[in-house]
């Protein structure tokens, strides 16, 4: 008996040692580097084992038959295959595949600034922008704290990289807005006529933007609304400036907010001392309506709608007769539609639809009058094709129509102009994620314009390459067009596109609350608009120009507890030979050194936000006619140190903020340069004046209430 058990544990072993299967093998990543600590098992058992530090793995197994090998590693998709097991050894080597949020880690960085729900902290928030001081809550005003921008105080409006206002447009939800600013007249500064807090995503494109957006020489700012409010408010704002009052009534799907608001200057001005001579000082109503609606899971219909009419009076010096004064008025009546529907129709596909409206009067009376009307009209869709987590297509087609007339009358002469022209441009573009490390984005656009009979194919590129955690280099190329502004259309219709080349070295890098980047560009223009300024109405596109520069920026949210602060430095190099200049020179709005100092901080205790603002501008050319050179003079260098305060409370159980701002508050004298007369004096000598701020400093204070909501004090965190 013993003999026989003995022999039936022997046959039992050799069975057994007969079944086991080894199974060996390395585990490698998408970038050929070995993968540590990966987990290799057998489905539906007890076997396996994690890889070593040359990424080798060796375990037996017992199982038999057809069966699934499965690796897995945070950050990548699993890896299966089937295996046979009979008792005979298995080497198998895998490669794993990122995950599509491991791969989307690298993204294109030149040329952009971008903040949104996901990717907060990288640049400007909606919060960021209300709350910088010396910005007014401007969205413009905080953009001009970026490096890349240069500070003309007589404008409001942003100018990049050496490009005039014109060559920057604005897009909200993919769709272009025809006239984002109020509506002002030279040396009075304007504001967008946007709230930032209607938005959730912002970027801010400096130049190399997407093939999706068009007809901007130098800058996009695409601006992303929100979706369906959360909960019911009704807020009620008072200001030393106006007051509004909303209401926003929200459902599970479904959310309206209509508000109201009077902007008067008046009470101001007669306060505080004034460099103008006001007869009637800015006065503004406006009006907004905004639905949103999700009709499933993943679609969502959005509509805007914004409605105002402002005015203003004043006098000024009249540089054509020293020591008289001239009376000016400007009414403006502004209506302005945005309604967009997106959707996916399946796990491959998405798409949006777009259309907008815009109806924009200016009426103008001075020694003589100026009427002008401009309406656009904008049709637009977008299809995207998620071919797979590495690539995805995305093609598109817009149609604009802009009708523009203007009528000029004085007591010796009158012109009327009328334009009517169709924009169409269809787009093509790729995301191409070739690894962790490496992604593409490469675009094409076709434009057409009807009033210039004129095509243009328009060629887009950028790189990302990933260096390190958090960093990474990006570059970009891409010719962008521009069809010329209607006061040189208005003479001559058969003017070309003008044009420009961008091209973009970045590096970024992202870690631990702290953003350090630094970007070279060099843009080539061409084909500018060009006149002789003894006869305007002959024109050309013989102009051209350059802009080259490096630009800095730097922010931290981590050093300082309740800080936050960001620097930005720019150095700007440009020359152009367009319009009436004689020979190449440096545009008026162009200052070589531009930098900024934005501070905040928060104080639990007393639930206050702390805000303060230096920024810094070299002297910007101007050309004075009494001297024989051009564009030599300079002004003096801009200086600006802003303060702001926002105290959080409750009054009545309602969420209030009490809200001040002061901006120069030094009061550093700050110069535009100087108007010139068009025509030389009885001496030879062309009379002029300086053109500089309204005020030394502007104060603003505000208390805004949301009823229905409730502050919490919590003393350990920020307010969101």
């Amino acid at each position: 008996m013993k003999v026989q058990i003995f022999s039936f544990l022997i046959i039992l072993f050799s069975l057994s040692a007969k079944s086991q299967t080894t199974i060996k093998g390395t585990v490698i990543d998408d970038l050929g580097d070995t993968v540590i600590g990966a987990n290799v098992l057998i489905e539906d058992s007890y076997d396996g084992t994690s890889t070593e530090v040359d990424g080798t793995f060796s375990f037996e197994t017992s199982e038999l038959g057809s069966k699934n090998l499965i690796v897995t590693y945070l950050g990548f998709k699993d890896f299966i295959t089937e295996i046979e097991l009979d008792g005979t050894a298995l080497t198998i080597d895998v490669k794993l595949k990122p995950s599509a949020a491991l791969l989307k880690e690298v993204i294109i960085t030149a040329g952009s600034f971008e903040a949104s729900d996901e990717k907060k902290g990288v640049v400007l928030s909606s919060l960021d922008i209300v709350t910088t001081a010396g910005a007014s809550a401007d969205i413009a005003g905080a953009l001009n704290t970026l490096p890349g921008t240069q500070r003309v105080g007589e404008t409001g409006q942003l100018f990049v990289r050496g490009g005039a206002a014109y060559e920057t447009k604005t897009f909200i939800d993919g769709m272009r807005v025809q006239n984002p600013y109020n509506s002002t007249v030279p040396d009075i500064p304007s504001r967008n006529r946007f709230s930032p807090f209607l938005f959730k995503g912002t970027l801010f494109s400096t130049g190399g933007y997407s093939a999706e957006y068009g007809q901007a020489l130098s800058s996009a700012l695409i601006l992303n609304s929100v979706d369906v409010a959360p909960e019911s408010t009704t807020g009620i704002s008072l200001m030393s400036i106006g007051g509004g009052l909303s209401h926003t009534h929200a459902t599970e799907k479904t959310s309206i907010a209509l508000s109201a608001n009077y902007m008067n200057l008046g009470p101001y001005v007669n306060l505080v001392p004034q460099n103008r001579d006001w007869e009637d000082p800015v006065q503004a109503l406006s009006g907004q309506l905004i639905f949103r609606h999700k009709t499933t899971e993943t679609g969502i219909f959005k509509l805007h709608t914004d409605v105002s009419r402002s005015w203003m009076k004043f006098s000024y010096a009249d540089y054509e007769n020293v020591g008289e004064q001239v009376g000016l008025s400007l009414e403006n009546k502004n209506i302005y539609v945005n309604t967009t529907y997106s959707d996916l129709l399946n796990d491959k596909w998405s798409y949006r639809l777009g259309a907008s409206y815009a109806d924009n009067n200016d009426d103008i009376d001075q020694t003589f009058s100026l009427s002008s009307a401009e309406k656009t009209m904008q049709g637009k869709f977008t299809l995207t094709n998620f071919v797979s987590d590495n690539v995805t297509i995305k093609v598109g087609a817009e149609l604009i129509n802009n009708k523009y007339d203007e009528n000029y009358k004085d007591p010796s002469q009158e012109f009327i102009s009328k334009l009517d022209e169709n924009y169409m441009a269809g787009f093509l573009e790729s995301d191409i994620y070739f690894n962790r490390k490496i992604a593409m984005k490469v675009g094409l656009r076709l434009e057409r314009s009807n009033l210039l009979d004129e095509y243009n194919l328009a060629p887009r590129l950028s790189l990302a390459y990933k260096t390190g955690e958090g960093a990474q280099m990006s570059i970009a190329y891409g010719r962008f067009y521009q069809t010329p502004e209607n006061e040189f259309l208005r003479y001559d219709t058969g003017l070309e596109f003008e044009s420009a080349d961008h091209y973009i070295i970045n590096y970024q890098k992202i870690i631990n609350k702290r953003v350090f980047r630094i970007e070279g560009y060099y843009k080539n223009y061409d084909s500018l608009v060009k006149f002789n300024p003894e006869r305007p109405w002959e024109l050309n596109n013989q102009g051209d120009g350059y802009a080259r520069g490096v630009d800095l920026f730097f922010r931290d949210r981590k050093t300082v507890k309740y800080g936050d602060y960001w620097i930005s430095y720019s150095f700007l190099d440009t020359e152009r030979d367009y319009r009436d200049f004689p020979s190449p020179a440096a545009p008026f709005f162009a200052s070589a050194h531009n930098g900024s100092v934005v501070y905040k901080h928060w104080v639990p205790k007393i639930t206050t936000s702390l805000g303060i603002t230096y920024s810094f501008a070299s002297g910007r050319p101007y050309n004075d006619p009494n001297l024989d050179t051009f564009q030599s003079e300079k002004t003096r260098a801009y200086q600006d140190l802003s303060i702001s305060a926002s105290y959080l409370t409750n009054v009545l159980r309602n969420f209030t903020i009490f809200y001040i701002s002061i901006s120069n508050v030094p009061g550093f004298k700050q110069s535009f340069g100087f108007r010139y007369a068009p025509s030389p004096d009885a001496n030879g000598n062309f009379p002029s004046f300086e053109v500089k701020p309204d005020a030394s400093r502007f104060f603003f204070i505000g208390v805004f209430m949301n009823i229905g909501q409730k502050f919490e004090r919590r003393e350990q965190t920020k307010p969101e």
